[in-house]
């Protein structure tokens, strides 16, 4: 449970610095750049570690959950714009 909320945490963080990294203008609002941030950090730590690239609380899992969250971004924001 605390891994877990960790990577949350992580994720917040990491959707905030990933929204100041990527390029761009974005209508989304600072609660859905969160919620992205969030889950680009469940998926980069579940996939980096299961990949072994990483083991929990390793700086590489920040740097992958941030690179995680702007590639959720750039995803939806190019799903947006199609619609």
């Amino acid at each position: 449970m605390m891994n877990l909320l960790g990577t949350i945490l992580i994720g917040l963080v990491a959707g905030l610095i990933a929204r100041a990294i990527k390029p761009g203008n974005d209508p989304m609002g600072w609660i859905m750049t969160i919620l992205l941030g969030i889950g680009g950090s469940l998926l980069a730590t579940w996939g980096g570690q299961a990949l072994g690239l990483y083991q929990a609380g390793q700086a590489a899992g920040f740097i992958g959950a941030v690179v995680g969250a702007v590639i959720l971004l750039v995803l939806w924001g190019a799903l947006s714009k199609k619609r």
